[in-house]
């Protein structure tokens, strides 16, 4: 098999694992929550996009990685972490916490969907190798990170009174079931 085929299998059941993962656990935990409680939880998660500055480092990818490739996931990845830093730091200024969040969603995402462009026109998944010890960032954690970030768009977007209901009809029917 191809480096080329078994990175795109890679890539495909990093989605699949996730979205199982996603739907049976996390996304009713963070439905559960009020909406500000979830986002924090997701901008906690995407803090971590620092880490993507490890494509910049010598040895950890390989010496044929595309710079332009490597560069723009890096730097994108960095400013993604850092305006989820600062919507963490915010939380309490409830506007500027969602400005925040909306800023760093829409970068965040932005960044992953241009990196797939990126990657596609470089034909990046034949050079898979040159991934080196950063692999697992595309595979494992891009799938996370894009699902996260369309949860956190969905949780921006959706009316605060509409999880409150929700939460107090999950409550309900909790109570009624331990009555009965």
């Amino acid at each position: 098999m191809s480096p080329q085929t078994i990175f795109q299998i890679h890539l495909v059941l990093g989605y699949v694992a996730w979205l199982l993962c996603f739907g049976a656990y996390i996304w009713p935990w963070l439905r559960s929550m009020e909406r500000t409680e979830a986002l924090r939880a997701i901008a906690t998660l995407h803090s971590f996009r620092f880490f993507g500055l490890a494509f910049l480092l010598p040895g950890i990818v390989g010496p044929q990685m595309p710079a332009g490739f490597a560069n723009f996931a890096a730097y994108f990845d960095f400013a993604t972490g850092i305006m989820a830093m600062l919507a963490l730091l915010s939380v309490r200024i409830r506007p500027l916490f969602l400005l925040l969040v909306l800023a760093f969603n829409l970068v965040g995402a932005s960044d992953l969907l241009l990196n797939y462009y990126h990657a596609i026109e470089l034909d990046l998944p034949a050079m898979a190798g040159q991934f080196g010890a950063v692999y697992a960032i595309p595979v494992i954690y891009v799938p996370l990170l894009m699902i996260t970030h369309i949860a956190a768009f969905y949780l921006l977007l959706r009316p605060q009174a509409s999880r409150q209901t929700g939460r107090e009809d999950r409550l309900n029917s909790a109570t009624l079931s331990q009555s009965a």
